[in-house]
Parts: structure tokens; C-alpha cells; sequence
């Protein structure tokens, strides 16, 4: 045979080989985290989606899951977000170190500062790459969302 097309089919072979080998033990799996809103049904969104990994949280207002009420104020909110965030990552048996990514939304420019101070108290040592948009929020009464990406360390 040709030296060239046996490499192929070597190739090939630890290909396929890799692949059954990912399928049996479960790399290829998905995983939706719920919260329970009525929001998820409605919109047809996860809270968050696990893809091995990976973890994709999506965007989250500072809104009470006990009293479907937002606190006032950006700080309150922000709390209120990281406790969503932080139970989020648990059941996926992460936590905030695993964030790598942020993007951050928040209804006024003014709140830049006052956002960026409470990031740095919860995530001083992490560091994700941070992305922040002034706009318009759905969720009335609403000052941030927050959506993420986190990664499993093994």
C-alpha cells in the first residue's frame, strides 16, 4: 500500500477511535440548568446550558427567585445576580473561578463605576473578560443583566 494513504487510514482510525472513545465516556453530553421561571417556558431559553466544560449561563436580572421582586438599587441587584450566578455554577459543579467570560448590560452610564466596584469585589482575582453595553433591559426595573461563560478546570 502507499505510504501515503496507510498515514491516511492511520489517521483516520485514531480519528474514529477518539470519537467512540469521547461517546462512551460521556463528552458529548448536554446538560440545561433550570430555574424554574415561567420565563424559560415562555421564551423557550435554559437558565444555563452545559456543553462538557462549558458552561453558558444566560443573561440574569438581580430579580428575587422567592418573590419574582428586583431590589432597588444597583448594588442590591448585583448581589442578588452573583447569588443567582453562584447557585447557577454549583449545579454545574463550577464556581466564579471558573468564569472566563462576562457581559455586562446595565440602563445608564452612571452605573459604570458602581458596577465596576462591585466586580471587583467579587471577582478581584478571577478576572473574566468583561464586556459592558448601556441599554435598554427587559425585565422592568432592571439597572444590570449579566450573562456568562464559565469553563471547568479538571
Amino acid at each position: 500500500m502507499n505510504k501515503k494513504i496507510n498515514n491516511y487510514l492511520i489517521i483516520v482510525l485514531l480519528t474514529v477511535s477518539h470519537i467512540s472513545t469521547a461517546s462512551e465516556q460521556g463528552d458529548n453530553t448536554r446538560q440545561r440548568i433550570s430555574s424554574g421561571s415561567k420565563w424559560e417556558d415562555l421564551a423557550a431559553y435554559s437558565r444555563a446550558i452545559v456543553d462538557g466544560d462549558w458552561i453558558f449561563i444566560s443573561g440574569t436580572a438581580g430579580t428575587n427567585p422567592e418573590t419574582g421582586k428586583i431590589p432597588e438599587g444597583l448594588e442590591a441587584q448585583m448581589d442578588q445576580i452573583f447569588t443567582i450566578l453562584e447557585n447557577t455554577l454549583a449545579e454545574a459543579d463550577a464556581s466564579l473561578e471558573d468564569l472566563v467570560r462576562l457581559r455586562c448590560y446595565i440602563v445608564d452610564q452612571k452605573y459604570v463605576m458602581a458596577m465596576s466596584k462591585k466586580l471587583h469585589e467579587y471577582l478581584s482575582d478571577i478576572r473574566p473578560a468583561n464586556l459592558t453595553i448601556v441599554t435598554q433591559l427587559a425585565v422592568p426595573d432592571a439597572l444590570i443583566e449579566i450573562e456568562a461563560t464559565a469553563r471547568k478546570r479538571n
